[in-house]
């Protein structure tokens, strides 16, 4: 299983939104040039995860983008999910529609699969944007550093 750049840049935006909580509203430019994300890109992955309610936009001079809720409560199962889709090594154990299969019941394979699946989930879910920050400085930086993940 391969992330696209949706789901990594994503992380990389919402990250950066995470390091700077409490400094006010953040532009999406200031975001793009930090983590080395094209404005046009950062835009459609910040609708996406303003859609769901994980960022808020403040317009404005001094606009720009805020986390919706606390680092500690938004995972990163949270904003792969929203950007990447059901998570899901095949299509016969994607999460909530898990495609049909005649074999499904006597198939070896997707018990591999579904047993991979659930300790992706389990892991992506463990983890919150406050987890990260706490690894960032665990090893050595800070924000103002140049800093990408």
């Amino acid at each position: 299983m391969k992330l696209s750049t949706k789901g990594r840049y994503g992380l990389k935006a919402m990250f950066d939104l995470s390091l700077h909580n409490g400094d006010g509203p953040i532009s999406l430019k200031s975001i793009a040039e930090r983590q080395k994300i094209s404005d046009h890109y950062l835009e459609q992955l910040i609708a996406s995860l303003r859609k769901a309610g994980l960022v808020k936009s403040v317009r404005g001079a001094q606009g720009g983008y805020m986390l919706a809720d606390a680092p500690s409560k938004i995972t990163v199962g949270d904003i792969i999910r929203i950007l990447e889709g059901p998570l899901g090594l095949s299509d016969c154990v994607l999460e909530g529609d898990p495609a049909d299969c005649d074999n499904a019941n006597y198939c070896v394979t997707r018990v591999v699969w579904k047993k991979i699946q659930t300790s992706i989930s389990e892991v992506v879910d463990s983890i919150t944007l406050q987890d990260m920050l706490d690894d960032y400085e665990k090893i050595g930086n800070n924000k103002e550093n140049m800093y990408y993940i």
